[in-house]
Parts: C-alpha cells; structure tokens; sequence
C-alpha cells in the first residue's frame, strides 16, 4: 500500500494501548495532539467498554485520530505488518512507545521460578520491544530531518522492578532491567541520528495488573513506602511521556524518568 501523504499532526505507536498504562499515554498523546496507532493483543470492535474501541473512541472527542492495529510484540515476524499499517495511515511513525508487558502468570519464590514462566517474561517484556525498535529506529533515521518541529522519539516504559530486587517474581525483574539497558544501548546508537531515546520508570500504578496485590500495596503506601502516599496513576505515567515527546527533555537523550511518588529516594 502507498504511503498516505504525510498529515499535519505527528504520529505516534504506543503498544499495549488497550488498556492501564497504554490508555493512559494513548490519551495524553492525544491531547498533545498526536495520532496514534495503538498496538495491543486483545482486538475486539465489538467491546466498546475496555480495549482498543474504547481508547479509539476517546482519542475521536479529543479530536485526533486512532488506529487500533492487532499484534503481538513477542512475534517477530508481525512487526513489519504492525508498522507499516501505522506509516500507511499516518504518513510516518515520530514516537514509538514500548509500553506493552506483563506479570509473571503466579508470584513464586526465586527458587521455583520456572523457565517457561522467564522465557515468556523475556520474550514480551524485552526481546519483542528490542527488536520492534530496531524496526521503527531504521524507519525514523531514515527520515532524518523530514520534521524538525517534531525530531523521533523512543520511549521505553520499564517498572522500578528494573532495579529494586523482588524475588516472587524474579522474571519480571530481569526482563525489566533487560528492557533498561536496551533503552542505554538504543540512546547511544540513535544519538547521531537525531532520534533521542528515553526510559520512563513506573513505580505502583493502578492498573489490572497490580490488582490481584492492591491490599498488599495498600498498606506498604499506608506505611510509608511511597512518600507521596498514594498509588500512581496511568495518567501520572501518560504526562511524562507527553513532556518527552513534547521536547521538554530535547537535551537529554538516555534519560530515566521515574514516575514512583519518591520511591527512587534513598531513606532511613
């Protein structure tokens, strides 16, 4: 398919943007005025309640544009489909967001971690978003100096898990910090090209993902393990990757934006 001429408004792929965090940063893209192409595994028109349709429906009252696009980052031979569907709507691709992740299936001592449990957490959380990366960092150096008014941007939202140690889910842990120095490493390489690259690192947000624990984490806050003394939100998370992609951190390539509520504050 031919490129569609290239539209006035920057684009933007955010993946896992069905829903939590994704929906967050879909949205304050949205009101940056960014289009987006928003990759998840879960594709369901009908359900106009949670996913895809949802989050489409959303962006469309704040009157930019939606591409909801069906993929799974772990399968390596549906990138070029997924990004290619996003330059052919759009006209090109100017911030790519590696969102997408999940949680070990069970909680188990480091000592039972399984290796089908650390090849799955791997395969989504850290190979997929390497080489989706890749994908889009080719595609937007290409492009160098197409758009000055909106230089590329890659943003990899990782967790603290990518440095503080939790060992009932020692999987996720390792695919985090493998997702960090993929973000160190992608900086470097892109710096010269123009493209700057930034790690956004979410503390305890509020999403599916962290409800099966919420009375866990609801007294750890209560006692002090945030500072800030709530939950993040999906839109705390959204604002950061909106001042990134805003240009507000232009001179910063390699970046890591904590979004914890202070968690990153070394205490007695």
């Amino acid at each position: 398919m031919a490129n569609k001429e290239r539209k006035s408004a920057p684009a933007a792929v955010v993946t896992g943007a069905g829903q939590g965090i994704g929906r967050g940063i879909v949205l304050a893209l949205a009101r940056e005025g960014y289009d987006i192409a928003g990759i998840d595994i879960v594709f369901d028109p009908r359900n106009r309640k949670k996913g895809l349709f949802e989050v489409k429906e959303k962006v469309e009252k704040l009157g930019r544009r939606f591409l909801p696009i069906e993929g799974d980052i772990a399968r390596l031979e549906d990138h070029d489909r997924m990004l290619d569907a996003a330059v052919a709507e759009f006209g090109a691709i100017d911030v790519l967001v590696n969102n997408a992740g999940v949680a070990p299936a069970k909680r188990v001592d480091i000592l039972e971690t399984a290796p089908e449990s650390y090849d799955r957490l791997l395969g989504i959380n850290a190979r997929g978003p390497f080489f989706l990366t890749q994908n889009a960092a080719r595609r937007m150096a290409a492009r160098k100096g197409a758009r000055p008014d909106a230089p590329p941007s890659i943003i990899f939202i990782t967790s603290i898990s990518a440095a503080v140690s939790s060992t009932s889910r020692a999987e996720y842990c390792v695919s985090k910090a493998a997702l960090s120095m993929t973000a160190t490493l992608f900086a470097d390489a892109l710096a010269d090209k123009g493209i700057n690259v930034y790690e956004v690192r979410p503390g305890i947000i509020a999403t599916d993902m962290t409800a099966g624990v919420k009375d866990k984490y609801d007294r750890l806050i209560a006692g002090g393990l945030v500072p800030q003394g709530r939950w993040g939100l999906p839109e705390d998370v959204g604002r950061a990757v909106a001042a990134l992609a805003r240009g507000d951190l232009a001179f910063s390539t390699g970046a890591v934006v904590e979004v914890s509520g202070g968690m990153n504050i070394r205490r007695f």
